[in-house]
């Protein structure tokens, strides 16, 4: 579950646009342009911008940040990951997560045993994909589906995975569980 001074990654520098310090930025956001909705961005170095969203080009933001006047600066940010305080995004509808509040927590089968715990949520393009550390050391990536997660629970800081068959890398008795449920 996400800690009191957890930061959520709103979006990464790219680039630079033309000479006077615009920048590219990527958003991780649902609207790309929220990147400068929340007020101003830390780095992981502690840096603060103010953000302003000018544009789009190319699947990508164009934006000024106060203090940045030219290419050279603008160049220098390339890499640069913006944050804001979890508390700043508003409140999501049931069954909408932000990533951040997935990670963290624990993971369980429906029975009730112990799985790991959920250390990242990637989206390479089909839907989000959960990092799941197993107590064993191995890492599984879960897809965030209604298939196989049966349910998150927030106020115990668990999610409930479905073990459907073939789901783990090491699952050597998935063809055994078809062939008896079918």
């Amino acid at each position: 579950m996400a800690s009191p001074d957890a930061r959520v990654c709103l979006g990464v520098v790219v680039g630079a646009k033309g000479l006077r310090g615009e920048v590219r930025i990527k958003s991780f956001t649902e609207k790309p342009a929220d990147v400068a909705a929340y007020g101003p961005v830390t780095t992981d170095d502690g840096r603060e911008f103010t953000v302003t969203v000018t544009g789009a080009a190319q699947g990508v933001l164009v934006g000024r940040i106060k203090g940045v006047a030219d290419r050279n600066a603008a160049e220098a940010l390339r890499g640069v990951k913006f944050y804001v305080a979890r508390q700043a995004l508003p409140k999501t509808d049931d069954g909408i997560y932000y990533h951040a509040d997935l990670v963290g927590l624990a993971a369980e089968l429906e029975g009730g045993e112990a799985l790991g715990v959920v250390t990242a949520v990637y989206n390479f393009g089909a839907g989000d994909m959960l990092e799941v550390k197993l107590a064993d050391g191995r890492t599984e990536l879960l897809p965030f589906s209604d298939a196989v997660i049966a349910k998150v629970d927030m106020l115990s800081g668990k999610i409930f995975v479905n073990p459907l068959p073939g789901l783990f890398a090491n699952d050597s008795d998935a063809e055994e569980r078809l062939k008896e449920e079918g």
